[in-house]
């Protein structure tokens, strides 16, 4: 602060301070680095001319000076936007315009799921050396052993990672960020903002930086350190006005001939309504296009998650190098596994089938390089891994700096057509192997519900059929064969057992007469083509004409069985029925029709019935049938409609199971169970996994409406059993 003391006096005299009492004069003391001479002049000369009056006081003869302090702050000069002079040799000479600093306190340690079993290995070191110093003894080789046990479990631990824990990894807290990692790698510095739109989106930080000597463009998604920073950042999800701004660095850097160096950690653009309304769509798809048209050489680099169109939008480059434990995916793991298995309990699982790993990516050559980690991730050692993306940047930029514009465009393009090509290259007609063993399209495939009512034809034909030889039956029966056997034929193909199949006929007509040896070793083939087909087809969603067809099969075979038994068993008892039982058997019928005329019977018409009763029902049981009961005929309509009743109630309880099954998330715990049983049906894993889903599914039944009318049901049922009744089931009549 410069202080300045107001003197009465005579201004710039040294006189003895007279005064007529017609003015004030001033003796100025004021700080050189405030005020100068001229100014101190002005200041004198303004204020000699101010009288008592002014200043609100008296002036008396006793010769008393007044005395005015005051003091005035001294100015800061702003640097921005340029300072006075910069130093060239300086890392970050604009270092007001970034707010990334260094955290006052070190980040807390953060121990993932996994990683609990090396927990204990530390605290026992911890406790061996805290031992050792209070004792004073030697446990230097006790520490060494447990470090050695520790560095060997850690080792083993994240060398057989899965998908779900590299995920996690790469979301660790404590993982460098991408300007740590710039700072790391560049000599030079400056951080660029805005999208000249008036904004600027923290979430991506854009600039220039050097690598020995060489400018480059550096453009990433940025996460925060710490709780404040993640929510200033907003958790390095961008909105529109962020990918504007790195579209225009872009174009800044395409007209200077500024390589392009893109990091990638985001869960995704920032899906509110207000960047919809902004267009984050439209703002993501302009970055798209205008990517593929840059003429400078872009390198993308991975280092966390880079998730869908939100990391896509920044990563349309020539190279994309991903970290060991990044992943890279079109929807997350718990979004994926809400969405198929309605529960985010599935993401593991739903990790291991988007394969979104970097080793994934690799072999599917999406990624062109991965980026070694040190043991425990990036955040282990974060200078280590800055500099493993340096080099990396290095080498790939030394390849691509050796082509020209059109070459560059070009390697971008191919780049990308052909990622899921799977080797199929465009315009090249495909071989005839890899044609046949393609899975067909199921877009002409039938509807199920075309199956089902082509079923209950068939069902409808075969039991009025007047004999087991009806030729509309028979010539319905060959076309479902037909069909399943074109099913089952397609089903081979895309399975790879063609090829097989025919081999093994070939080596069975070779041998018209085989010996004990090869039949055994046929078999043994036959057995594995079989149990390799039925494996494909437990697969959850995988077939499902064929199975739907198999399942028809099976209903017809058991229906035509039937059919075929009850015509069996008819003719035997014709055979039976001598010509007495016969001619009591109409006598039987003569006393129902007066019955139902209402006219009275005579005793010996009721004991001519009595008597065919009791002998048909001895004919019955020699033909090992069992009476049951009786009714009369016209209550078979009355049973028919029953059936009816019961099937449509039994559809009625299916959909009532469909949707208790998508309403408590069981789908996923179906196809674990189908797995499960399909390695051992027998296991107590698939025992638990049945009663939990009966548990559930009955649960949520227990107070479902369908329960009482189930019940009503019931008793129409039993009510329609009256004496008489003949039927038959399974040996039963």
């Amino acid at each position: 602060m410069a202080t300045v003391s107001l003197i009465s006096g005579n201004c710039g005299r040294g006189g003895k301070g007279e005064d007529n009492g017609q003015g004030l004069g001033f003796n100025s003391r004021v700080s050189n680095d405030f005020l100068a001479s001229d100014t101190r002049i002005r200041l004198c000369r303004k204020l000699s001319g101010i009288g008592l009056k002014d200043l609100g006081g008296s002036r008396q003869g006793n010769g008393k000076k007044f005395r005015v302090v005051s003091g005035v702050r001294k100015g800061k000069k702003h640097e921005y936007p340029w300072p006075d002079n910069i130093d060239p040799e300086s890392k970050s000479p604009l270092t007001y315009l970034s707010h990334f600093k260094p955290l006052a306190e070190k980040p807390k340690p953060v121990t993932l799921a996994f990683e609990k079993p090396l927990i204990d290995l530390e605290q026992k070191i911890v406790e061996v050396e805290r031992m050792a110093d209070d004792t004073g003894l030697d446990f230097t080789d006790q520490i060494n052993a447990l470090e050695n046990k520790y560095q060997q479990a850690l080792k083993d631990l994240y060398t057989h990672l899965t998908p779900i824990q590299r995920l996690s990894i790469a979301r660790h807290p404590n993982r460098p960020t991408v300007l740590d990692h710039i700072l790391n790698i560049t000599e030079k510095w400056v951080e660029l903002h805005g999208d000249r739109a008036g904004y600027d989106d923290p979430a991506i930080v854009t600039g220039i930086g050097s690598i020995e000597g060489r400018s480059y463009m550096f453009i990433g998604h940025q996460k925060g350190r710490n709780t404040k920073e993640n929510i200033m950042r907003n958790f390095g999800m961008p909105t529109p006005h962020g990918y504007r701004k790195a579209l225009r660095m872009m174009k800044y850097a395409d007209h200077h001939g500024f390589p392009i160096v893109t990091f990638v950690d985001t869960p995704g653009a920032f899906a509110d309504l207000k960047s919809e309304e902004l267009g984050q769509g439209e703002a993501i798809a302009r970055n798209l296009r205008t990517m593929f048209g840059l003429k400078v050489p872009i390198i993308t680099i991975v280092t966390g998650e880079g998730g869908s169109g939100g990391a896509l939008a920044i990563a349309c480059a020539n190279k994309l190098l991903m970290l060991e434990n990044s992943a890279f995916y079109v929807a997350s793991p718990e979004a994926c596994a809400a969405i198929l298995w309605k529960s985010s309990k599935a993401a593991p699982k739903a990790a291991e089938k988007l394969r979104i790993t970097a080793q994934e990516h690799y072999k599917l050559k999406i990624a062109d390089g991965i980026i070694p980690e040190p043991l425990g991730g990036a955040h282990a050692d974060p200078v280590w891994t800055s500099l493993m993306i340096k080099d990396a940047i290095l080498k790939e930029m030394e390849e691509l700096s050796r082509m020209n514009t059109e070459e560059l465009l070009e390697h971008r393009r191919l780049k990308f057509r052909s990622i899921g090509s799977v080797g199929i290259r465009e315009g090249v007609e495909v071989e005839p192997v890899r044609r046949r063993n393609m899975k067909t399209s199921e877009l002409n495939a039938p509807k199920f519900a075309d199956i089902e009512s082509e079923l209950e034809d068939l069902k409808k034909t075969i039991l009025e059929a007047k004999g087991p030889s009806d030729a509309i039956t028979q010539q319905k029966l060959e076309k479902l064969e037909e069909d399943l056997d074109q099913e089952m034929t397609k089903a081979f193909v895309s399975m790879g057992l063609m090829d097989r199949i025919e081999s093994l006929n070939l080596e069975l007509a070779k041998s018209p007469n085989p010996d004990q040896a090869l039949m055994k070793s046929l078999d043994e083939k036959a057995d594995k083509i079989v149990q390799e087909f039925k494996t494909n087809l437990s697969h959850p969603g995988a077939y499902l004409g064929l199975k739907k067809r198999l399942q028809v099969m099976d209903i017809v075979s058991k229906t035509v069985e039937l059919k075929e038994n009850g015509e069996k068993l008819k003719s035997d008892l014709n055979q039976k029925l001598s010509s007495g039982i016969k001619a009591k058997m109409d006598a039987l019928k003569r006393a129902r029709e007066k019955l139902s005329r209402g006219d009275p019977l005579d005793k010996n018409l009721e004991k001519e019935a009595e008597d065919a009763k009791e002998e048909l029902e001895e004919v019955l049981r020699s033909a090992n049938l069992q009476v049951v009961g009786t009714t009369k005929k016209d209550s078979l309509k009355s049973s028919h409609a029953l059936r009816e009743q019961i099937a449509k109630m039994d559809r009625e309880i299916r959909h009532e199971i469909e949707k208790v099954i998508e309403e408590k998330g069981l789908a996923w715990k179906i196809d674990e169970l189908k797995e499960e049983a399909m390695k051992d049906s027998t296991s107590e894993k698939v025992k638990e996994l049945e009663a939990e889903i009966k548990e559930a599914i009955s649960g949520a039944l227990s107070d479902n409406p369908l329960k009482e009318r189930l019940e009503n049901l019931h008793e129409s049922s039993d009510k329609e059993m009256v004496e008489g009744n003949l039927s038959m089931d399974n040996g039963r009549w």
